[in-house]
């Protein structure tokens, strides 16, 4: 068997005559290619933190200060100023390498050069800083916001859903808070931001996610659609191969930095910081807090077919597996008819249940023996990957198959997948795949960007044969994936059922909507002369008056990546101006002419929000951070309080896309991906997702729980259709996108 010679580098045996060593030459090649590998990773690692370091430098520019600096001095120009005689003068005398006066002139005139060469890059650095901390551009006009400007910004925002007697009440405790407590905690706000990198990132991190004791499926797990409108392969294994190796391909251009950040407006660079855990990350539970064990290197994945898992590596020796190696790995697996151990089936439904619970279990089950090392071996890999016995896809014909494909992305079956880990990736068998991610360590647009990138890989790149099968002929000497070993105990499979029926439960009580809006997208959109965007939050807001027949506290996600380690700020979609548009909408007595004007109103206040949370003027990320020092300093501040203790009834969040130019969109306007989804924020509220895909369409992803009786996700999503097409009447611009 080929695979037994390559599992072991040497055997022996013992004959009379002594010990028989018998050498695998294949194996040790093998070990040989795989230092080679690590080495050159290193190496590029050193070169890369060099390059870094020198930024916006380079060795090749010290080379040319020191080539004029040396060449000046042989034309008699002295351009130091005396600096190169005064070094000269201070350098050690005596034997060695400054004997000769040639030799000390030279090395002098190299540390003068290496001086002015660090002294340039400095100013360079701190100009390119003041550059990019400018954000005017923007806005017309732009300043420091002041605690004070924060505080009205929030009372602005909660004025449309106060009445007058609850308004002035919050006007008090904030004045209070303004005068007494804000002064104090802002100062060790202040001081934290000369040491940290940033002074909210970490505290996001920890206490938003890391800490929440909830089942991370629904609650903070998300998921992403594939490509809905074409199907390149309906062969499950051999996407799996092109996919999963562009994957591989995307985390080698990572490693070695060779991934260009995303660029607003293609000029300004946003912070790629959160893309350094992408890979190689599992979230591993404890009971007062999780923790994010991320690995240097990952050389293989964990897969989860009918209740197995099995490990499955990418490497052969030093190379990357091709895409049909490992088309030949995964239909190994799929064809394997070993049944699941005792308690293997429902094992990851740990990972869906509640953190304490995971984390006793984890401790008291998985700490030693053959357990503790499949545990390993799942949350040492690169990712998760989930094969499905199911099929599910987007049939326009059918309005609820995308409902249903989302509903098996964001929760499966509550078993089949490792949410703990960075992201699953999720394979039907039907050849459609998915992601599930984990959100502590990253944002969505992160996620996205890998995705674009794979996707367009799959498609443009890498190819499938006539019958649907990976270019090329595997190797069928390689050793097939390895079956993990556990022995799990009764009274770990009764904790095991125990998270599974509190995951059942919460998935049952997950209603999703999804729908393709087509009448039109941000063509039609932008002829209206506004920001799509905001065209859709306001459209939100008349929806869900129009749903519920109030406003609401509503949040949208905003990125503020301009700034190093920047995570999301909060745009308060519900303004005093949205409201006024919307309630005007409702009375029916008003012109088209004024609808409009309130609307551009609307869209503008919009806008500047979305620009002020960007670039740090938000006020919820401050706010979090001045509640959580006043904790940590024990005063109490009814103000805060009450702010954080505020329920987002309506949580929206716009998907971005193409984040890379792979390919061309009007050449080829069936590559949409349908974007994807989140779970409902507030028992009695909304999750709602948008992806404006084109030129002519918009996806929408609509999350509630069945158990609110106020809430309906199919109800809602037919008031955004409407309110969609409410709005674009007001313009009669012609439907040309439709």
């Amino acid at each position: 068997m080929a695979e037994a010679h390559q599992a072991v580098a040497f055997q022996f045996t013992v004959t009379p005559d002594g010990v028989d060593f018998r050498l695998s030459r294949e194996a040790l090649k093998h070990v040989y290619l795989s230092g080679i590998n690590s080495w050159k990773k290193r190496l590029i690692r050193i070169k890369n933190g060099i390059l870094r370091g020198v930024y916006p430098g380079s060795p090749t520019s010290w080379l040319v200060v020191i080539m004029a600096t040396v060449g000046s001095s042989f034309c008699n120009v002295d351009i130091s100023l005396g600096l190169v005689s005064c070094i000269q003068r201070c350098l050690p005398q005596g034997c060695g390498p400054y004997q000769t006066p040639q030799t000390r002139a030279l090395l002098s005139m190299a540390i003068f050069s290496t001086g002015v060469w660090v002294t340039g890059i400095f100013f360079f650095r701190q100009t390119l800083k003041l550059l990019l901390c400018y954000h005017g551009w923007m806005f017309e006009m732009h300043g420091k916001t002041s605690n004070l400007t924060r505080i009205w910004a929030y009372l602005e925002s909660v004025r449309p859903l106060l009445d007058d007697e609850e308004y002035y009440r919050m006007e008090l405790l904030a004045k209070e808070f303004q005068d007494k407590t804000a002064p104090r905690l802002q100062k060790y706000l202040v001081l934290k931001s000369w040491w940290a990198s940033n002074y909210v990132s970490d505290w996001w991190e920890e206490y938003i996610y890391l800490r929440g004791r909830s089942p991370l499926m629904v609650n903070s797990n998300y998921y992403v659609m594939d490509l809905v409108l074409i199907k390149n392969t309906d062969v499950q294994a051999a996407r799996l191969g092109n996919i999963i190796h562009a994957m591989i391909m995307y985390r080698r251009k990572l490693d070695r930095e060779e991934i260009k950040p995303v660029m607003a407006l293609g000029i300004v660079p946003m912070c790629s910081y959160q893309m350094e855990r992408m890979f190689n990350t599992t979230r591993i539970p404890g009971k007062d807090t999780d923790v994010l064990q991320h690995l240097s290197d990952s050389r293989h994945v964990a897969v989860y077919h009918k209740g197995r898992f099995f490990k499955l590596w990418l490497y052969e020796g030093a190379r990357l597996l091709k895409p049909q190696d490992l088309e030949m790995q995964f239909q190994r697996i799929l064809d394997d008819p070993s049944p699941p151990q005792p308690g293997e089936e429902k094992l990851a439904a740990l990972t869906a249940g509640g953190r304490v619970e995971w984390a006793q279990a984890r401790q008291a089950f998985f700490s030693s023996g053959k357990n503790k090392a499949a545990l390993e071996a799942i949350e040492r890999a690169a990712f998760f990957v989930a094969l499905d016995e199911e099929s599910y896809s987007y049939d326009p014909e059918d309005e609820a198959s995308l409902s249903l494909y989302g509903k098996a992305l964001l929760h499966g079956n509550c078993y089949n997948r490792w949410f703990d880990k960075s992201f699953t990736l999720i394979s039907f068998k039907n050849g459609q795949l998915g992601l599930n991610a984990e959100h502590a360590w990253a944002d969505a647009p992160i996620i996205g960007h890998l995705w674009e990138f794979v996707l367009g890989t799959d498609s443009f790149h890498l190819g499938y044969t006539e019958t649907g099968h990976c270019l090329g002929k595997p190797n069928p000497a390689l050793a097939p994936p390895t079956r993990l070993q556990w022995d799990i105990p009764k009274q770990c499979q009764a904790v095991i059922e125990s998270s599974y029926q509190v995951a059942k439960a919460l998935a049952d009580d997950v209603e999703l909507y999804c729908f393709q809006f087509l009448p039109f997208g941000k063509g039609l959109i932008k002829k209206c002369r506004t920001s799509p965007d905001a065209f859709v939050q306001i459209a939100l807001q008349l929806a869900h008056f129009r749903d519920r027949g109030k406003f609401c506290l509503t949040y949208e996600a905003s990125m503020t990546r301009m700034f190093r380690e920047g995570r999301t700020e909060t745009v308060r979609s519900c303004t005093s101006e949205s409201t006024a548009f919307v309630q005007a909408m409702m009375e029916g007595s008003h012109t088209k002419a004024d609808l409009r004007d309130l609307f551009q109103k609307a869209a503008k206040k919009h806008q500047n929000m979305y620009r002020l949370a960007m670039t740090g003027a938000g006020i919820d990320r401050h706010l979090f951070c001045l509640y959580l020092v006043s904790k940590y300093l024990g005063v109490s501040s009814p103000f805060l309080a009450e702010v954080l203790s505020e329920p987002w009834r309506l949580s929206t969040s716009q998907i971005p896309q193409s984040q890379i130019r792979m390919f061309d969109p009007e050449q080829h306007p069936n590559h949409l991906g349908a974007g994807g989804g989140f779970g409902p924020v507030a028992d009695d509220g909304y999750g709602v997702s948008y992806m404006i895909a084109g030129e002519n369409t918009i996806f929408f992803h609509i999350s509630s729980k069945f158990s609110s009786s106020e809430t309906n996700a199919q109800r809602f999503g037919n008031h955004i259709r409407k309110a969609l097409l409410d709005i674009a009447d007001l313009f009669q611009v012609p439907k040309a996108y439709s």
